[in-house]
């Protein structure tokens, strides 16, 4: 079984990107995403309503990173330190020498390859740091953009459940890519 640990946080960078721990300063910029309907569409999760609740997710996330149990970064340009997207690793199994990666990032830095720029690097860090053997993300089918982003990375799709969660209402499916350690 692996063991894990996020102390001292790790600080990655990429030639454009910095990523870094997310802080309660970040509480504009969390709000903004998770927040905002069109980057909330294909993630079943409650929009947030506060700057309190942004606080409170940035609070998790902490306390995630503080427990190993899961670790997020802020991604920012090297240029400026602002917070314009965020990416993981969630569910992280030891036992199986596994992880889910995840992400977002705010509408006006779609298209621009910074969400593979930043997933090069969390893979990099989860296969040679965390020494995992396979990396999955669940995703909405509908949600092309990110579906193009794992392929162009390397992630092969493993399966396709049926309405397999129930969210607001409604039966959502979810499509598991993953990808091995080579």
């Amino acid at each position: 079984m692996l063991t894990i640990t996020f102390t001292p946080f790790p600080n990655l960078e990429t030639e454009r990107l910095l990523l870094r721990r997310v802080v309660p300063a970040d509480v504009k910029e969390i709000f903004a995403l998770r927040s905002n309907p069109e980057t909330m569409k294909y993630i079943p999760r409650p929009l947030l309503k506060t700057d309190e609740d942004a606080l409170e997710h940035i609070a998790m996330i902490d306390t995630k990173i503080d427990t190993n149990e899961g670790i997020n970064w802020a991604i920012t340009l090297k240029d400026n330190p602002k917070l314009i997207g965020i990416i993981g690793h969630y569910r992280i199994k030891p036992e199986h020498f596994r992880a889910e990666i995840g992400y977002m990032l705010l509408p006006d830095y779609h298209g621009k390859g910074i969400i593979s720029e930043a997933v090069k690097e969390a893979l990099r860090y989860g296969f040679q740091v965390m020494k995992l053997h396979s990396i999955e993300a669940v995703i909405d089918p509908d949600n092309q953009s990110s579906a193009k982003v794992l392929e162009k990375n390397g992630f092969v799709e493993e399966a396709h459940f049926k309405e397999n969660e129930y969210y607001d209402g409604r039966f959502w499916d979810s499509v598991v890519y993953s990808i091995l350690k080579k």
